[in-house]
């Protein structure tokens, strides 16, 4: 079972890391991705990293803003999100798939945890 946590409000500009738990041992050596949905729109790839962590992925909305990282003794994933914009306001997922690289399309993760919402003010 999958857990994110660390959503919040913050300005434009701001930083907020995101954390996604796995209780049930899903994502050893899956991938894990990190998706958003803003209201009224599709949900998106944000950013993926593989089983290892040396390889990730990053949608070109959030290269160099957001870093994605792993832990797998304390099977956890991370997304550290810095400079901030209100466009990045949604509620974000993290999600594991069945493919060890930082794979991006939605239907590639079939491990879904509750959404995480994140809220950057103008």
């Amino acid at each position: 079972q999958l857990q994110a946590s660390g959503g919040g409000s913050v300005q434009t500009g701001g930083s907020l890391r995101l954390t996604c738990e796995d209780s049930g041992g899903t994502f050893k050596t899956n991938a894990v991705g990190w998706f958003r949905q803003a209201p009224g729109k599709e949900r998106e790839f944000v950013s993926a990293v593989s089983w290892s962590g040396e390889d990730t992925a990053y949608a070109d909305s959030v290269k160099g803003r957001f870093t994605i990282s792993r832990d797998n003794a304390k099977n956890t994933v991370y997304l550290q999100m810095n400079r901030l914009r209100p466009e990045d306001t949604a509620v974000y997922f993290c999600a594991a798939s069945r493919y060890m690289g930082p794979v991006r399309p939605l239907p590639l993760y079939n491990y879904w945890g509750q959404g995480t919402q994140v809220t950057v003010s103008s």
